[in-house]
C-alpha cells in the first residue's frame, strides 16, 4: 500500500481537519537565537578538532587531507600571538615600577630687546623632561647626559606611583651620552641589566619612557632593526651635536622625552638606553639606543668610586673619509688624523698627556689600537672605552707614509 503525502490529512477527535506543516509558529526569543549561535560556533570548533584528530586515510577519503594542517596553523598562530602579548604585558608590569620621569625646571630671563611683547627683563620658569631607570635600591638612576646637562637647572624625579624626589647629578660620561643621578630613597625597585651583545636583529624589544615629557611610562614595542649604527645627534635647537657610534637601532617608537629610558628584551632585561630618534620629517620608526654593555663599565665605576672613570690618550683627531683623504693627499682612507682645531683653539696634542709623552704628533694617522683597526667600523673613542687608566696600549700609526708603533700608558680623564 502506498501513501500519497499530498493527500494525507489529520483529523481531530472533533472531526475537524488539521493542515499538515502549516500550524501557527511561535516566534523565537533573543536568548534562543544567541544560544543557537553559540552552540553552532562551539559545535563547529569541536567538529574541526574531531576531524583533525581522525586518521589521515579517513581524511583523504573525505577529501580533507589538508584540513589538519590548516587547523594546526591557526592554533599555532593564535598560540604564538597570545604568548608574545602575555610576555610583553608581564615585562611592562615588572619593569615599569623602576622607570622614572626626570623633570628639569629653570628660571630664564625673557629676551625681548624691542619690547614687542612687554616681557623684557621678566623671569619665567622653563620646564622639560626625560626618562631614567633605577639601578640600585638606594636611588642611583641612569639617564642620558643631555637630559641633565644644564648645571643651572633643578632636577626632579617622578615615580610611577606619583611620588617625587629632588635629584642630584652624580656623574656624566665624557665620551658617551650617559649620566647617573641620585635621589634620597630606600627600598626602590630596580631593573635587571641584560646583554646587548647577545641580541639578534629581529628580536622583539620594548621601549618605556616619558613620551614628549608628559606621557609618563609610555610603552612602545618593535624589533631590533640593526646594531653598530653611527649617528650625529643634536638637541632640539641643533645647537649642540655629539657623534655616537655602536648604537642599537629599533623601530619601537622613541619620542622626545623617551631619552634615558630603557630598551628592554622580552625577558625583561635592559639591553639599551634610548637616546635619539631620526628626524620625524625625514623618517619614521628609526630610533637608537646605547648598548647596555657599553654603559656597564661606567655604571660599575659610579657604584664603586662615585664617578665615571675613562682613560685619556690626549689627542684631537679627525675621522678620515675618502674625501678627506683625497683633499689632504693622505695615504689611507680610513683611520684618525691627529690635527688641531683652529676654530675652537684645540691643540692636536694635549701637553703632558700620554700621547705627548709617547711622541705622537700632529699629522700622524692612528690606524690600530692593540691590534684592532680604528676607522669607520670602530671609532677611536669607542676603542679607548675598553681600557682603564693605567693600562698600556700599543698604538699603530702612519707618519710620512711609514707604519710605526708606540706604547702608550693611559691616564684618567678629568672632565
Amino acid at each position: 500500500m502506498k501513501f500519497n503525502i499530498k493527500n494525507l490529512r489529520i483529523v481531530s477527535k472533533s472531526g475537524k481537519e488539521q493542515p499538515v506543516g502549516r500550524g501557527s509558529r511561535r516566534p523565537y526569543g533573543p536568548a534562543v537565537i544567541v544560544l543557537s549561535l553559540l552552540m553552532g560556533f562551539f559545535g563547529g570548533i569541536i567538529g574541526m578538532v574531531v576531524v583533525a584528530s581522525t586518521p589521515e586515510t579517513f581524511q583523504k577519503k573525505l577529501g580533507i587531507s589538508q584540513f589538519k594542517n590548516l587547523v594546526g596553523d591557526v592554533v599555532n598562530t593564535q598560540k604564538v600571538t597570545v604568548e608574545e602579548d602575555s610576555a610583553t604585558i608581564q615585562v611592562v608590569k615588572d619593569v615599569s615600577p623602576a622607570v622614572v620621569s626626570v623633570i628639569f625646571t629653570k628660571n630664564v630671563s625673557v629676551n625681548d630687546p624691542f619690547g614687542f611683547y612687554g616681557q623684557s627683563g621678566k623671569t619665567i620658569e622653563q620646564q622639560g623632561g626625560g626618562t631614567g631607570f633605577i639601578i640600585t635600591s638606594d636611588g642611583l638612576i641612569v639617564t642620558n647626559k643631555h637630559v641633565v646637562s644644564d648645571s643651572s637647572a633643578k632636577y626632579t624625579v617622578v615615580m610611577t606611583d606619583g611620588k617625587t624626589y629632588d635629584a642630584s647629578v652624580v656623574a656624566q660620561d665624557p665620551t658617551l651620552d650617559l649620566a647617573v643621578i641620585k635621589i634620597d630613597a630606600k627600598g626602590l625597585p630596580v631593573v635587571k641589566l641584560g646583554s646587548s651583545d647577545g641580541m639578534k636583529v629581529g628580536q622583539r624589544v620594548i621601549a618605556i619612557g616619558n613620551a614628549l615629557g608628559e606621557y609618563q611610562n609610555t610603552v612602545t614595542t618593535g624589533v631590533l632593526s640593526a646594531t653598530g649604527r653611527s649617528v650625529v645627534a643634536s638637541d632640539s635647537n641643533s645647537q649642540n651635536t655629539e657623534s655616537l657610534d655602536g648604537l642599537l637601532q629599533t623601530d619601537a617608537a622613541i619620542n622626545l622625552g623617551n631619552s634615558g629610558g630603557p630598551l628592554v628584551n622580552i625577558a625583561g632585561q635592559v639591553i639599551g638606553i634610548n637616546t635619539v630618534t631620526a628626524s620625524k620629517g625625514s623618517a619614521e620608526g628609526i630610533g637608537f639606543a646605547i648598548p647596555i654593555d657599553v654603559a656597564k663599565s661606567a655604571i660599575e665605576s659610579v657604584k664603586k668610586t662615585g664617578k665615571i672613570v675613562r682613560p685619556l690618550l690626549g689627542v684631537n683627531t679627525i675621522e678620515i673619509t675618502k674625501d678627506i683623504a683625497k683633499i689632504n693627499n693622505l695615504p689611507v682612507s680610513d683611520g684618525y688624523l691627529i690635527a688641531s682645531d683652529t676654530a675652537s683653539g684645540t691643540q692636536a696634542i694635549v701637553s703632558g698627556s700620554p700621547a705627548d709623552k709617547a711622541g705622537l704628533r700632529e699629522g700622524d694617522i692612528i690606524t690600530e689600537i692593540n691590534g684592532k683597526a680604528i676607522g669607520k667600523n670602530l671609532s677611536l673613542v669607542s676603542a679607548l672605552r675598553d681600557f682603564t687608566p693605567g693600562d698600556e696600549v700599543s698604538i699603530k700609526f702612519i707618519r710620512d707614509g711609514k707604519d710605526k708603533t708606540v706604547k702608550v700608558k693611559l691616564t684618567e680623564r678629568n672632565e
